[in-house]
């Protein structure tokens, strides 16, 4: 006898997420269910087959660290995928603790951790690039030849996983720095 396919659930009071969430694991070829609140899915008798939960740990109602303890105390075994816009250290290490399989942090998170991949170098030369300087005027106030300025910021845009100076200006965004030139005043 065959056991049932893989399963994703998903758990986000957020429309749009829960949308978005079903199209990206249906173009992966898993199969998956929504629910707007946790209370729907824990009504729900556990699934038969493999299967993980992406929750969101922000959501009325049922939250998703209560939730988590909700499932724990019916022996309920389900894997959860915490994703979030609100997270932080203590909430990750709680759940990861009670079992998480994974948490998702909030964009600005992910992106100063992107950042924090940088050496100080690349760093400087990722600032002087981001306010529009070419790489030519970028050596000039870093002291440095334009190839190893064309060398920093080929590692900058592997580290950050980008392609242009636009994606970078996002990323920028939403780590919530400004790029500054050396000797500007804030």
């Amino acid at each position: 006898m065959m056991s049932p396919p893989a399963m994703v659930f998903v758990i986000d009071d957020d429309q749009s997420v829960r949308k978005s969430l079903a199209r990206l694991l249906d173009a992966a070829h898993y199969k998956a269910e929504v629910f707007k609140d946790a209370s729907d899915f824990i009504l729900r008798s556990a699934y038969a087959g493999p299967s993980c939960v992406i929750v969101d740990v922000k959501m009325p109602g049922l939250n998703g660290i209560a939730f988590q303890e909700a499932l724990i105390e019916h022996g309920r075994e389900e894997q959860l995928i915490f994703i979030t816009a609100h997270g932080d250290i203590p909430m990750c290490a709680q759940a990861m603790k009670a079992g998480a399989v994974d948490f998702r942090a909030s964009e600005k998170e992910r992106a100063i951790a992107l950042l924090n991949r940088l050496t100080r170098r690349e760093y400087e030369v990722m600032q002087l690039v981001a306010t529009g300087l070419l790489n030519k005027q970028v050596g000039s106030e870093l002291g440095m030849a334009e190839k190893t300025v064309k060398t920093h910021r080929a590692h900058v845009m592997q580290k950050l996983g980008i392609t242009s100076v636009a994606e970078l200006m996002v990323v920028l965004q939403k780590a919530g720095v400004t790029p500054v030139r050396p000797g500007t005043k804030v």
